[in-house]
């Protein structure tokens, strides 16, 4: 308790930090403050009804926190960012071009980031659209002429570029992960209402709400595990030479994480299937007989909780490979260790440095990646099992929430150590 009082002193104490947290605070309100201006022409009730009914629609709800089913000016959320992040990874890997921007250091990665905002402009703007005449296929939204949906679609997209802006923003000047940090601050606030709906279906059934309660905690148990987990690679670095001998080793290790894709991938594979879905919805009323019929067959697809939970778990699965693929190369960091005078005892550096590394990253992505899927569609099997559906946020939300708690700490403390060696400086 004493260690808590003194954390908080210290934050307060240092001007700094304060201000990081107040403008991370700033941000988070402003965000949940859009969320609830509604666009016009819609029944509240309606939607609302539309959204529980519908499996890939209420997740994206969910990751809005409640923006679609208010139909706020903000209801497409991050997504089209998100999207756009995806297709500009998987350019990276296809156009040579990208490939040899993504390894001019911080340039490359800044422009890349720019072509990313560039795309989502577009997405936002087709993603509004394929909503608003999903909504008006199902008769909870009312007819529009061409200036009243050409108004919707320019705001809808204005303000997932304004949430783009301001999660890049909160990323630079405040704590954490700016883009996650909202995903997560969504989810938070659908939470109250599942726990309520819930606790209703639970009512005075005392043993039934305590084994939620210890599914629950246990959960978050283990995504703290599965997140913290890492293999300590052990490195050594010459001290001096003379006359071509080494004298003297500093011992180190190279730390690889379990999940070193963090919550990336789940929410990579939620985009997949969440802004798909919502096409093949509206496509489901198209004109033409085939396009009609490939899409209500996929859509059958898509609302089978066992398919869709073998689909997500395949996707969570392989985008935890890639994204660990892009963010961790081991011929780059034998290179480094190479040049850093570093080597692993026992294996010689350069391209057996980088195939010992190859080997350990593919052994623990894998039991990352197989465990990442587990909490993914964990609550599938729960709701098949309970026959509940309220608590539809199960392992894919809490995941998020943890990780992305588990970030803020982390860049938290960085930034407490860091002002402790500037004063310890001074």
């Amino acid at each position: 308790m004493n260690k808590a009082i003194d954390l908080v002193k210290r934050i307060i104490h240092l001007k700094d930090l304060r201000n990081k947290l107040i403008f991370t605070a700033a941000v988070i309100v402003i965000f949940r403050f859009l969320s609830h201006v509604p666009l016009p022409g819609v029944s509240a009730a309606g939607l609302a009804s539309f959204f529980e009914n519908n499996q890939i629609l209420g997740l994206l709800d969910l990751f809005s926190g409640g923006a679609v089913s208010k139909f706020s000016i903000v209801m497409l959320g991050v997504g089209p960012y998100i999207t756009a992040s995806i297709v500009m990874q998987l350019l990276a890997v296809a156009v040579p071009s990208l490939e040899e921007l993504q390894k001019e250091g911080e340039y490359g990665k800044e422009k890349i980031n720019q072509y990313t905002r560039f795309l989502s402009i577009p997405l936002a703007f087709i993603e509004s659209f394929g909503l608003i005449r999903l909504l008006q296929s199902q008769q909870v939204l009312e007819k529009l002429d061409v200036f009243h949906l050409v108004l919707i679609m320019v705001v809808a997209t204005a303000g997932s570029t304004l949430l783009m802006w301001l999660g890049e923003i909160l990323g630079e000047n405040g704590i954490g992960n700016g883009i996650s940090m909202l995903i997560s601050v969504g989810i938070v606030a659908g939470l109250p209402s599942q726990i309520s709906s819930t606790a209703q279906i639970v009512d005075n059934k005392l043993l039934v709400g305590a084994e939620f309660i210890a599914i629950f905690v246990l959960m978050i148990a283990f995504i703290v595990w599965v997140n913290e987990a890492e293999r300590k690679v052990p490195v050594s670095y010459a001290r001096r030479v003379r006359s071509g001998r080494t004298i003297g080793l500093i011992d180190s290790y190279l730390p690889i994480k379990a999940n070193a894709a963090g919550v990336i991938p789940i929410i990579f594979a939620t985009s997949i299937l969440v802004f798909p879905g919502v096409i093949l919805q509206y496509l489901q009323t198209a004109q033409v007989e085939s396009v009609k019929r490939v899409a209500t067959l996929i859509s059958s697809f898509l609302s089978n909780n066992t398919y869709y939970g073998i689909l997500f778990f395949a996707l969570v699965f392989l985008f935890t490979f890639f994204y660990t693929s892009i963010i961790f190369q081991p011929k780059n960091i034998a290179e480094n260790l190479q040049k850093q005078g570093g080597f692993i005892p026992g294996i010689r550096p350069g391209n057996q440095t980088a195939q010992y590394l190859s080997s350990v990253i593919y052994r623990i992505t894998f039991a990352g990646a197989f465990f990442l899927s587990i909490i993914a569609v964990f609550p599938f099997a729960m709701q098949n099992i309970t026959g509940i559906k309220t608590l539809a946020i199960g392992g894919t939300g809490i995941l998020i929430i943890v990780s992305v708690t588990l970030e803020f700490v982390r860049a938290l403390k960085a930034q407490l150590v860091m002002r402790s060696y500037e004063d310890i400086a001074i």
